[in-house]
């Protein structure tokens, strides 16, 4: 059968408030999140082992994508041939960017392809809910309103054009240690203002606000230095997302974030400039 490739685009949450534990040790969440244009390329063909294979030269460790592959069989019975799916990582590890989040779904619809099955966008979205809090939002990029733990989706109109500097850390943070470090701080919000928020949203634009990020800066103070490289190079908003390390200055075009990273480059500092996802056609 022939190759089939997808594109897995990282996220940045332009906004992430953060909730109450729920019963089932999840935080409730409101978040903004969108797609931007960083992103792996994912290769999905017949492997030619007795399994399916998951491979991702660079990262060691799990991948979320060998867990989509054996759920996305287990919950529509497709029994094709064993199958290779090789990633070409450029999204950060454990940055806070949904890269593992986005690989996953990327191969889910990669598998859909394939099998001809899981068309049913209701029961992929089932599937990705079973894997992670951000798979659900990236099956379809672009930009979303998450809600619950991350898997009550609600599609958003496109934003208006703007430019991101993407300023990554050296290491990674984990998502469980942000999250316990925001409890240990006392940043969750009551229900019902998340609710107020929530009101918000549908009215207005949302202010680039991370509850997490005071968390993220208490296990990686580095992180500061990042956010006034990000402010002192032109940004309007410095902001770590996600769980972070990663942090994103937000420009008002592509090319006042590509001058900004021009700037950062002559003292020898790394940055990537990016915008939002336009999806194109997957070969």
């Amino acid at each position: 059968m022939r190759e089939l490739s997808e594109l897995a685009p990282a996220k940045v949450n332009v906004c992430l408030y953060l909730g109450p534990v729920r019963e089932d040790g999840r935080h409730e969440l409101l978040s903004v999140m969108q797609s931007i244009d960083l992103a792996d390329r994912l290769t999905l063909r017949d492997g030619d082992g007795p399994a399916d294979e998951v491979r991702c030269p660079g990262v060691e460790g799990p991948n979320l994508a060998t867990a989509a592959l054996a759920a996305f069989r287990a919950a529509t019975g497709w029994d094709g041939p064993p199958q290779l799916l090789e990633i070409d990582k450029r999204v950060p590890v454990a940055g806070g960017v949904g890269g593992g989040s986005a690989d996953a779904a990327a191969a889910l619809r990669l598998l859909a392809r394939r099998s001809g099955r899981g068309g049913d966008l209701v029961q992929l979205h089932e599937i990705a809910a079973r894997l992670g809090a951000d798979v659900p939002s990236q099956l379809q990029p672009g930009r979303v309103l998450a809600r619950g733990a991350g898997e009550r989706i609600r599609v958003l109109p496109d934003p208006n054009p703007c430019g991101l500097l993407v300023l990554r850390s050296v290491g990674g943070l984990s998502t469980a240690a942000v999250y316990v470090e925001a409890d240990r701080l006392g940043l969750p919000r009551s229900a019902a203002e998340l609710e107020e928020l929530a009101a918000l949203l549908d009215t207005a634009d949302p202010e680039p606000i991370n509850d997490l990020q005071p968390a993220a800066i208490s296990l990686d103070p580095t992180i500061e230095l990042r956010l006034a490289q990000a402010r002192d190079s032109g940004a309007s908003h410095a902001f770590v997302t996600g769980s972070g390390p990663t942090v994103i200055g937000l420009f008002p075009s592509y090319e006042h974030a590509r001058d900004a990273a021009h700037h950062l480059a002559e003292s020898g500092i790394d940055a990537q400039v990016s915008m939002p996802w336009h999806n194109p056609t997957s070969p």
